[in-house]
């Protein structure tokens, strides 16, 4: 029997204090752990927890993919080049965080770039139920975004999941140079000064292996997500951000 597209309306609702149990991921050989539920809130803390995330395309069931190998930055390979630095001390760009969490996830669902593990573009696989599901994690306190303006216009930013000492990012988007990458770049500096011990960049791209990110093998990454899970608990660092972090510093 086809599963209808997209999240499946008879599943139960699981509110940010339930969870799912997941098939474990490091007994598949496939990128794909499970297929079908839905993208409430439960569900998806239950698959960042567990490993997974939730990545399909506009015509398919809710397909839930723990990548192997997984993409990921350390603290210690963060990379900010030179050019970077030129941008950072011309005032290029103001920043923010949780400013508008909205005007990113769409920005990134606009976004038109190539797929992976046969999906198709950004655009459409953010959609209209993808960005409905993050922007309930946002008002929760999950799910937060880092945001590049210029001339008080949101020109570039990304979006992503705490979860303990670990941040999942999900996607980026920018309408003006390096405006993606500064937004990226301010907000891993944060994190990690804030204790993070990995962003999990999910799969590889040369725009995020520029900025640090390395390859390394799924059992290796669910070790350390637990071992991230550990340290602090996953419900700390909720909340608005912007009031939480405070003002940008500049970047040493």
């Amino acid at each position: 029997m086809r599963l209808r597209p997209g999240p499946d309306p008879q599943f139960p609702y699981l509110t940010e204090h339930h969870r799912f149990d997941f098939p474990p991921p490091e007994e598949s050989s496939d990128w794909i752990i499970a297929v079908g539920g839905n993208l409430s809130p439960g569900m998806l803390l239950s698959a960042y927890e567990q490993g997974l995330f939730p990545w399909y395309n506009q015509e398919d069931p809710v397909l839930w993919q723990s990548p192997d190998p997984r993409f990921v930055i350390f603290p210690e390979k963060l990379h900010i080049s030179k050019s970077m630095e030129k941008v950072f001390r011309q005032g290029t760009f103001t920043f923010a965080l949780d400013r508008d969490f909205s005007g990113v996830i769409r920005g990134c669902g606009e976004a038109d770039r190539p797929g992976r593990n046969g999906l198709q573009s950004a655009g459409t696989w953010i959609t209209g139920d993808i960005i409905t599901a993050y922007e309930e994690l946002h008002r929760l306190g999950w799910a937060h975004s880092a945001e590049s303006y210029r001339d008080g216009e949101l020109v570039g930013g990304c979006y992503g999941v705490r979860l303990g000492n670990a941040f999942v990012g999900e996607s980026m988007f920018a309408r003006a140079p390096n405006a993606s990458k500064a937004a990226f770049l301010r907000l891993a500096k944060i994190l990690f000064a804030d204790g993070v011990s990995f962003i999990d960049c999910q799969v590889h791209t040369d725009h995020l292996e520029s900025l640090g990110g390395v390859e390394i093998g799924r059992r290796e990454y669910l070790e350390r997500l637990d071992l991230a899970l550990r340290v602090r608990g996953p419900a700390d660092r909720r909340g608005n951000w912007g009031a939480l972090y405070g003002p940008f510093p500049y970047l040493d």
